[in-house]
């Protein structure tokens, strides 16, 4: 069983924009077509809800408040049960599902997201969970670099803060210094008069 792409399912949800139904439905890959299909308005609500709870997860574990974050995936699992059975469509191709093909669509996709991400935390322990530190963006990621330094969400949001801190440093060192522009020096006989 994947839990990586469980959890992974989680940050996809938490940055995913839920205006409406044909917004949730871009959230389902190919191999989920059958949700994509099935998905209600009733679901968008459920989604939404959960959205704005697995968000308190990475926010606590990014602050560093694991006992918070535990609590809202313990109450998230106690919403969303796992229910494990093996699926596939051949005797090749088995593999484990967490929960019944029988649920609503929000069922069964929050309770693998909040499965991956429950097991990430023990795995990984809640500092692990980010919210991206550019002000413009943040989405959150889980933080997968060897020595938990990760900053943020991705490679153009690490680029676009450290170019706008740059700048920022450059006005500052500017200041109020006016900058004059270099007087010619060559004598005044020599200088072309604009018409």
């Amino acid at each position: 069983m994947n839990f990586d792409a469980y959890a992974r399912t989680g940050v996809d949800l938490v940055n995913a924009r839920l205006d409406d139904l044909d917004a949730l439905r871009s959230l389902f890959p190919d191999d989920n077509a059958w949700m994509r299909d099935e998905v209600s308005e009733r679901d968008l609500s459920t989604f939404r809800r959960a959205q704005k709870r697995l968000r308190d997860v990475f926010e606590y574990g990014t602050s560093g408040r694991d006992a918070q974050a535990v609590a809202e995936l313990n109450g998230l699992l106690a919403s969303y049960p796992v229910q494990p059975r093996i699926s596939g469509h051949d005797s090749s191709d088995w593999h484990m599902h967490v929960t019944s093909r029988g649920a609503s669509v929000s069922a069964e996709y929050l309770a693998g997201a909040v499965w991956g991400l429950s097991v990430w935390l023990c795995e990984y322990g809640s500092a692990r969970f980010g919210v991206c530190a550019d002000d413009r963006c943040g989405n959150v990621y889980l933080d997968t670099s060897s020595n938990c330094c990760r900053r943020f969400c991705s490679e153009r949001c690490a680029t676009r803060s450290h170019v706008a801190a740059h700048r920022a440093r450059k006005r500052a060192a500017v200041g109020g210094r006016v900058t004059v522009a270099p007087q010619s020096t060559a004598p005044a006989d020599t200088l072309t008069p604009v018409s």
